[in-house]
């Protein structure tokens, strides 16, 4: 029914518990539901449920366990979005480098390089926003010093977000040297494969941007799973609904990290983060049983 009346915090209280919500410390509950919002929690209880039509909960639901999910949810987006970090400052990094060094300081706006011009026009135009935008001093003292003149590309890609960036490679000639040599320093085979993967990894990243759920989420965007890796992450190729889920991703983002910041600590403070919450059900993000033994997860 729309246009529900609202509810205090105690009168949602009392709604939980009507329907069935535990609670180990109840004058605990008011603390979180003031400063998370019910409707953000929602997320987390969902599969505690036994009706959801009637929003009924399974024996032994208890409230603290749905905010241990959502702690471990922040911590994960956290790790994710310093992983993700990464991966787009070294795409920033090598698209400025191999495409600069090539077809000059303009690149970006060389038309010659890219696979469909009229959408290259449409994505120049949202990094020139991007650039007027921006607040970086190099940019600042760029306006101020070169008037009506457009940014070198290390200058204008440095405030470029990731979806940027993404859709700025997939649109490179795909018969361009530069395009399947930046795939091959992140680990694919494949610029295809790793087109598709970044924009993939962007979906999580705009999840993460908005402090979304990732427990339990799906990944709306359909990927490909790259073939012929010199290291595969995983001993299987995922399904559609395996890739659907958070596992499949993280594996090949792990296996990408690897490839470009060799001896990084991700993987350690994920095994942490997991011990820390031995209760979590990682299975609810397609972690299948054996996990722990998938090449790239091996300690």
């Amino acid at each position: 029914m729309a246009n529900k009346a609202p509810k205090t915090v105690e009168e949602q209280i009392a709604l939980l518990k009507e329907r069935g919500m535990l609670f180990r410390n109840e004058a605990n509950a008011p603390h979180f539901l003031k400063n998370i919002s019910y409707y953000r929690l929602k997320g987390y209880w969902w599969e505690m449920q036994s009706d959801k039509v009637e929003h009924l909960f399974n024996d032994y639901s208890y409230f603290e366990e749905v905010i241990n999910l959502y702690n471990f949810d922040r911590h994960l987006r956290l790790l994710m979005f310093d992983t993700i970090e990464r991966i787009e400052v070294a795409l920033r990094t090598k698209l400025i480098y191999q495409l600069s060094l090539s077809y000059g300081p303009l690149c970006y706006i060389d038309y010659t390089i890219f696979s469909d011009k009229t959408k290259q026009k449409s994505i120049t135009d949202h990094l020139n926003i991007e650039i007027s935008r921006s607040k970086e001093q190099f940019i600042l003292e760029h306006n101020k010093n070169h008037k009506n003149e457009l940014p070198e590309a290390w200058k204008a890609l440095e405030v470029a977000s990731l979806g940027t960036l993404s859709k700025l490679y997939k649109n490179l000639a795909h018969q361009l040297p530069e395009k399947s040599k930046i795939a091959i320093e992140f680990g694919f085979n494949s610029h295809k494969d790793f087109s598709s993967f970044l924009e993939a990894t962007t979906v999580i990243r705009n999840v993460i941007a908005h402090h979304s759920r990732l427990w339990n989420n799906n990944i709306t965007t359909k990927y490909s799973w790259p073939k012929n890796l010199k290291n595969q992450p995983i001993t299987y190729i995922p399904n559609e609904n395996q890739r659907a889920k958070l596992f499949s991703l993280l594996s090949l983002t792990l296996y990408t990290i690897d490839c470009i910041s060799p001896g990084n600590s991700i993987k350690d403070k994920f095994f942490k983060l997991v011990n820390e919450y031995p209760n979590v059900p990682v299975h609810k993000m397609g972690f299948p049983v054996n996990w722990r033994t998938q090449p790239i997860w091996v300690q």
